[in-house]
């Protein structure tokens, strides 16, 4: 599957975007499946949302979205920035 083919919204299982030769799914990341959670674990690839206990899946935008980054980063896996604000209190 290429990045060209995914459709416009809905969601991706872990083997559709890191490939499965079992079942003839080419990869979208050419990546390890410890190597993906991994980077879920340190913020370099979004977070999944769970459909059932054991089942979860990625949002097809913020696929693209990563897709889209690692092309223009050259590949660079950096850290996806948080967009949460602090505030921060002065001390008295």
């Amino acid at each position: 599957m290429k990045s060209s083919d995914l459709p416009s919204t809905g969601f991706l299982r872990v083997h559709q975007i890191i490939g499965d030769k079992r079942r003839g799914v080419p990869p979208l990341l050419p990546i390890s499946k410890s190597s993906w959670w991994s980077g879920i674990a340190k913020g370099v690839y979004p977070k999944p949302i769970k459909i059932s206990p054991r089942c979860s899946a990625w949002k097809v935008s913020d696929i693209q979205a990563l897709i889209a980054r690692l092309g223009e980063g050259g590949g660079s896996a950096e850290p996806i920035q948080k967009t949460t604000r602090r505030t921060i209190c002065p001390k008295a």
